[in-house]
């Protein structure tokens, strides 16, 4: 049973050290973590700092058995060299318990830095679960080879000689579905691109905190954003019918989180028709299936460019 303590937290924006108010939490009480911390000195963060190793094992203890942390998470280039946090973050996890259960890639359009490399496009999303997960309600796509045929090695019959098809695979042809589980690269217009600006340095896409919701969580399951700025996983969270809990340092962003969460309200089915009417500029259905009870619909046409459609 939850103490008065856990309970006073949820769908709530605490404002202080997230280190210190997680360790008033119960153990095993948070089906979902979506954060971005302030890695290396990228971000200016009104001078805070973190206990990285402090938090990654306060988060094992209060995530239930089955529960999922999703750590958004980048590196600097300093002196010429990739710093490499990322990965020693995601082996830290991996030595205290977590699996790691999937290394996503956030690919974003950044500007020209001009760097004698290739332009940095993307940051890391690191699934990490507690034990054998227990919630996954794949996003679906259109899948471009849809009515084409297909045998067991997965070639399509343009690649194939017809009369050696049976022969080589020993099973008759079948068609390929038209939906497909998305992939696990991910690409979205940032924050700033899409207009969403809340005097906070470091804003992920409202569209990506979602989309993590849906996929590794269920209708009334809380979600944690110990680091959440602005709020948009919180935001997002109450927007799916999900608790939450957000922890922020800052006095001022905690407001701006706080103001940002009072004015959303839960949309029922808001992705059963695709996400279009909240993110306009990403074609294809955002669906979500299993265990949460969403229901499959087909994509609705929609104008826009930047996210993803057939693939």
């Amino acid at each position: 049973m939850a103490t008065k303590e856990a309970m006073k937290y949820k769908n709530e924006i605490v404002q202080g050290d997230c280190l210190e108010v997680m360790a008033g939490m119960d153990a095993d009480s948070i089906d979902l973590t979506v954060t971005s911390p302030p890695y290396d000195n990228l971000r200016e963060y009104h001078g805070f700092t973190f206990n990285f190793e402090g938090i990654a094992k306060e988060l094992y203890r209060i995530t239930k058995s089955g529960g999922v942390v999703v750590w958004v998470v980048g590196d600097q280039t300093k002196n010429g060299s990739e710093t490499g946090t990322s990965f020693r973050q995601a082996l830290y996890f991996k030595e205290i318990g977590f699996n790691l259960h999937d290394t996503m890639i956030y690919y974003k359009w950044s500007g020209p830095l001009n760097h004698k490399r290739y332009e940095q496009e993307f940051e890391y999303m690191f699934v990490l679960a507690k034990g054998n997960i227990k919630t996954f309600n794949p996003i679906m796509v259109n899948c471009k080879y849809y009515g084409k045929d297909s045998d067991r090695t997965g070639q399509t019959y343009s690649q194939h000689n017809e009369k050696y098809r049976k022969i080589r695979s020993g099973i008759d042809r079948t068609n390929i579905n038209p939906r497909r589980i998305r992939g696990n690269v991910w690409k979205m217009d940032n924050s700033s691109q899409r207009g969403e600006r809340y005097d906070h340095p470091a804003i992920f896409p409202e569209k990506l905190a979602n989309d993590h919701i849906i996929s590794w969580s269920n209708e009334e399951d809380t979600v944690l954003d110990p680091m959440c700025g602005s709020g948009t996983t919180c935001k997002m969270a109450k927007m799916n019918n999900r608790n939450y809990i957000g922890i922020e340092v800052s006095a001022e962003y905690a407001e701006i989180a706080r103001r940002r969460v009072e004015a959303t309200h839960y949309q029922p089915d808001l992705f059963g028709i695709c996400g279009h009417r909240l993110f306009p500029s990403f074609p294809g259905c955002t669906l979500s299936v299993g265990h949460s009870g969403f229901h499959r619909h087909q994509p609705r046409p929609v104008r826009g460019d930047g996210g993803e459609g057939a693939e």
